[in-house]
C-alpha cells in the first residue's frame, strides 16, 4: 500500500454510549461512512491478544452494502460449530476479505500491542483495490496505514462488518491451534486454543514451553526463569 507514513483521518473511539440502541442497528457506523463518502468499508478484528501461545490472527472483511447477516456477531458469543458455519457464509458473500497472521517470536520481539497492530496491516494487505475506510475493533488505529479510521470499543457487537471480521479471525486461529496440537498434544493446544488455563499452565510447568510459546508472557518467562536456576 503506498504512501506509509501519512497521517490517517481518525475518529475518537466510539462505544455504546455514543450510540443508544447500537445493538439494534449494526450497520450504523457503516452507514455513517458512506454518508461521509467512504465506497469500500472494512471492519477489522483479531483473535488471540491473551493467549501464552500461538499467533495473534487479524481479519479484515468489506461486505456489500447494506448487508446484514442473521448471527453474525462478536465470535466470543458464538459455538465453535456456528463460527464455522458463518465462517463459510462470510467468505461467500463478502466482497473482499484478508488475513494477517503474526507468529510468536514476533510478539515476544515486539509486544503484542503492536504484533496486533502488524497483524491488521498484514490483513489489509489481502484486500485489492484497498478500502477508503476502516472500521476497527478497540481503542486503537493503525497509523503506518493512510486511510481514514474510526476505532470501536466492543466493535465487534456493534458493527456487523467487524463482527465478520471477528469470526474469520477467530476460526483461523482456531484451527492452527489444532496444527499445532498435532505438533505439540502434551499441551492439548486443541481443547484452551493456547490460552492460560488452569491446565495449560499446569501442562508448562511440567513440560516446559515449547516453540509455540510467548516467551515474555508471564506464566512462560517465570517457568523459563525456574528451570534456569
Amino acid at each position: 500500500m503506498s504512501g506509509r507514513g501519512a497521517r490517517p483521518s481518525i475518529a475518537r473511539a466510539a462505544g455504546t454510549a455514543d450510540l443508544p440502541g447500537a445493538a439494534c442497528d449494526l450497520l450504523h457506523f457503516e452507514r455513517s461512512a458512506r454518508r461521509a463518502g467512504a465506497l469500500r468499508i472494512a471492519g477489522l478484528d483479531e483473535a488471540g491478544r491473551g493467549p501464552l501461545a500461538g499467533p495473534v490472527v487479524a481479519a479484515a472483511v468489506v461486505l456489500p452494502e447494506g448487508l446484514l447477516s442473521p448471527g453474525v456477531t462478536d465470535s466470543k458469543q458464538l459455538s465453535a460449530g456456528q463460527r464455522e458455519q458463518l465462517y463459510a457464509q462470510i467468505i461467500g458473500t463478502a466482497i473482499a476479505y484478508g488475513i494477517g497472521i503474526v507468529d510468536e517470536r514476533t510478539i515476544d520481539e515486539v509486544n503484542i500491542r503492536e504484533a496486533s497492530i502488524l497483524a491488521m496491516e498484514r490483513a489489509l494487505e489481502g484486500i485489492t483495490p484497498a478500502p477508503d475506510h476502516l472500521l476497527i475493533d478497540g481503542n486503537f488505529t493503525l497509523p503506518r496505514i493512510p486511510i481514514p479510521q474510526r476505532p470501536i470499543i466492543k466493535g465487534d457487537c456493534l458493527s456487523q462488518s467487524i463482527a465478520a471480521a471477528s469470526i474469520l479471525a477467530k476460526v483461523t486461529r482456531d484451527r492452527l491451534m489444532c496444527e499445532l496440537h498435532e505438533h505439540y498434544p502434551q499441551y492439548n493446544f486443541q481443547k484452551h486454543k493456547g490460552y492460560g488455563t488452569r491446565e495449560h499452565i499446569e501442562l508448562i510447568r511440567l513440560h516446559g514451553p515449547c516453540a509455540a510459546h510467548r516467551k515474555s508472557f508471564k506464566p512462560v518467562a517465570e517457568t523459563l526463569r525456574a528451570g534456569a536456576r
